[in-house]
């Protein structure tokens, strides 16, 4: 058994024993974390590994960015707040109820809108919640950090993917060379 497996089933032995004992004294848990369902889980996020949503709606960026739209046609909250915001079937439907209506991506829109309901588009980048960061995109968009720079050249995508491994260090690195604050309070509040 690796180093890892011994550790994880000691520990786990461990608090499942305290529990017992404790369990009039704290809420104690047999659980790994409770930042995470699974020691999988955790093990998927100490490593930086992240499953590849699978999207309602196969929304095809290279299309729509070579059609001469750019990103903040859909995403329009990005220059203004934190999340770039993910665009709702109306915004959608704005160009869609003329647009390619006989495509079958474009049907799927349409139901959407005539049973009411939004897209639940899955998110491709966040960060895990033991991470306490805080991303916020209006700094960056004002600092005149291209989208790519952190997602990727969508221009070559169709459905997005996680393009870029944004962990610490690549934000790290890119505010050293930008000599922007590497405080910790900056993006961990």
């Amino acid at each position: 058994m690796g180093a890892l497996g011994l550790l994880i089933c000691t520990g786990s032995s461990r608090l499942k024993g305290q529990g017992a004992r404790d369990s009039t004294r704290s809420n104690v848990s047999p659980v790994f974390t409770p930042a995470h369902r699974t020691v999988l889980d955790a093990v998927r996020d100490f490593f930086n590994r992240h499953r590849a949503p699978v999207q309602p709606i196969a929304y095809t960026h290279k299309v729509h960015l070579g059609n001469g739209m750019v990103c903040t046609d859909c995403h329009i909250a990005v220059e203004t707040g934190p999340v770039a915001s993910i665009p709702g079937v109306e915004l959608c439907m704005t160009c869609h109820q003329m647009i390619a209506t006989d495509k079958p991506e474009i049907n799927k829109l349409a139901a959407y809108q005539a049973r009411g309901e939004d897209i639940p588009w899955q998110r491709v980048y966040d960060y895990s919640p033991t991470a306490h960061v805080k991303f916020n995109h209006a700094p960056h968009i004002r600092a005149g950090v291209g989208c790519a720079h952190c997602h990727g050249d969508m221009t070559q995508q169709t459905v997005a993917v996680r393009a870029v491994d944004l962990n610490m260090g690549y934000c790290v690195n890119c505010h050293r060379e930008e000599q922007a604050s590497i405080d910790c309070i900056t993006c961990h509040y």
